[in-house]
């Protein structure tokens, strides 16, 4: 199931620490990965679910595939927006197009998708999401609940 439009944006901001990048100053490009898994896990709070308590209930999300571009570099200091953007949800996983903008003047910076599988914490098999959990993804993605 694909989504057309994501219903209601969503944009998690962090900055540039020295950590985060090279001798030259330059976020390092494995970097921009972190940030847009922090920003999915965000995406998840947002919509009231903690991965810690998910966890609890034997549920885990795992990422299957990543694919990343790189535009322009960030920068120590910089305030960066990323987003986490549903743009297919099936039984068990969902497709995430994500963006990563420089806050002070919106140049993209980073874009990639990434396939996240929800498995079992026992068997680390795929396992379908919680109803719950896939109407909450389906609402953000203006997708319909069921029906898959």
């Amino acid at each position: 199931m694909r989504a057309q439009n994501e219903a209601r944006p969503f944009a998690h901001r962090c900055r540039v620490y020295y950590e985060d990048t090279d001798a030259g100053g330059i976020v390092y490009y494995v970097n921009y990965l972190k940030f847009m898994e922090r920003a999915r896990t965000e995406r998840l709070r947002d919509l009231g679910f903690a991965q810690s308590a998910l966890a609890d209930e034997g549920l885990l999300f795992v990422v299957h595939s990543a694919e990343a571009r790189y535009h322009a570099p960030a920068k120590l200091d910089d305030e960066l927006s990323i987003t986490a953007d549903v743009i297919e949800l099936n039984r068990a996983s969902l497709r995430f197009r994500q963006q990563v903008r420089r806050v002070a003047d919106e140049v993209l910076l980073c874009e990639g998708q990434f396939v996240v599988a929800c498995v079992g914490t026992d068997s680390l098999k795929p396992r379908a999401m919680p109803g719950a959990l896939r109407a909450a993804f389906a609402g953000i993605a203006g997708l319909p609940p069921a029906g898959e």
